[in-house]
């Protein structure tokens, strides 16, 4: 029996319901691991081209100040300056990466956490509605 057949067999709302969420879910778990390749190749490309970007200028003017004579030696302190800026930076994004994969470690552990717990909460509130309905179901003796 194909798929089709199957939900076509199924009357009942419930089990309609089940199909059509089940169907939506593995399509979109399908989707995901080509939405993260993309995302990552435009993230790559994007670098690739700020980088490009900012290595032309600075290839343009030095090109420039050649031609034009002007010196760019600057003082050994300047020189100082900016490489330690650079190495600031340089740490300062390594810390912000490593924070934003704690976040997003500690979000996706929330996310279980809530999966988890809900399906404990469904099954109690399946054990209660089957405690309600032994409590008021007739029994043959």
């Amino acid at each position: 029996m194909s798929m089709t057949e199957k939900q076509t067999n199924v009357k009942d709302i419930y089990g309609v319901c089940q199909q059509n969420v089940d169907k939506l879910f593995n399509e979109i778990k399908q989707q995901v691991p080509s939405y993260h390749q993309s995302v990552t190749n435009v993230q790559q490309e994007y670098l690739d081209a700020c980088e490009n970007v900012i290595n032309s200028s600075i290839a343009l003017q030095q090109e420039f100040a050649r031609k034009a004579g002007i010196t760019t030696n600057v003082p050994e302190a300047t020189l100082k300056v900016i490489r330690d800026t650079t190495e600031e930076i340089v740490k300062v994004n390594s810390i912000q990466n490593k924070i934003t994969l704690a976040v997003i470690d500690a979000t996706q552990q929330n996310i279980k956490t809530f999966n988890d717990n809900a399906k404990a909460f469904g099954d109690l509130n399946k054990n209660i509605l089957q405690s309600w309905i032994s409590a008021f179901t007739p029994r043959n003796n």
